[in-house]
């Protein structure tokens, strides 16, 4: 005959302490791997990312006017410093949601335009003689715009990048190399699309496309077009 081995109750008592710790240590460790915090994301510099780059130009372009509205200022130098700073902070967001260092500055790289030949002065007492500034150079004389004497059709801002300058809109273009009213054409040669624009605005740099513009002839994603052929048609 079998005898079936019982246990007493301190034995059984003591079994059910080690379940429930075993239990008890599972759900601890469940619970402080369910609280841990995600890694911080990896913010990315200018150097890292094409869109950083863009984003970090356009900024330091719109600082750059701002320095020169201060330093030089006009009846309208105020107006233009709200828009401009309004136009750094929409920057700073554009850079905290693609992962960029915010508030990173850069300047584009744009190099100073040549000096246009001094224009052969016309006989003694004509205005220009009186002047000094003759033809096409009349702007570029008065405004220090190197561009401003460029002839339709020609090439300008060579090597010069072309970014955003965070601005709403229709199309539209500001510049530090020609006056207002003047006609541009910016080619991106990397995916070939291009849009024409009017200059409305003085800018920290050669070209700066609005949002609207910007949208005709970016690619995907991309904040800097760092190939562009820029052209004075009118």
């Amino acid at each position: 005959m079998s005898r079936r081995r019982t246990l007493g109750p301190k034995k059984k008592l003591a079994l059910l302490l080690s379940a429930a710790t075993v239990a008890g240590g599972g759900a601890f460790v469940m619970a402080t791997t369910s609280n841990a915090s995600p890694p911080a994301p990896t913010t990315k510099s200018a150097a890292d990312s094409t869109v950083c780059a863009g984003l970090a130009t356009a900024l330091g372009n719109n600082e750059r006017f701002i320095a020169d509205q201060r330093a030089n200022p006009d009846a309208l130098a105020e107006a233009r410093i709200a828009n401009r700073e309004a136009v750094i902070k929409q920057i700073k967001v554009q850079q905290e949601a693609s992962g960029c260092a915010v508030g990173e500055s850069a300047q584009g790289s744009q190099p100073a335009q040549p000096e246009q030949p001094a224009p052969s002065q016309p006989a003694a007492g004509g205005q220009a003689g009186q002047d000094g500034q003759a033809g096409q150079g009349e702007q570029a004389g008065q405004d220090g715009q190197a561009g401003g004497g460029a002839a339709a059709g020609e090439q300008v801002c060579n090597g010069s990048t072309v970014t955003l300058s965070g601005e709403a809109g229709a199309p539209a273009a500001s510049s530090n190399q020609f006056p207002a009213g003047t006609t541009l054409k910016v080619t991106n040669l990397d995916n070939n699309k291009s849009t024409t624009v009017q200059v409305t605005s003085v800018s920290g740099s050669c070209v700066l496309l609005n949002n609207a513009a910007f949208e005709q002839v970016r690619e995907p994603g991309k904040f800097l077009i760092r190939r562009a052929l820029i052209e004075k048609v009118g």
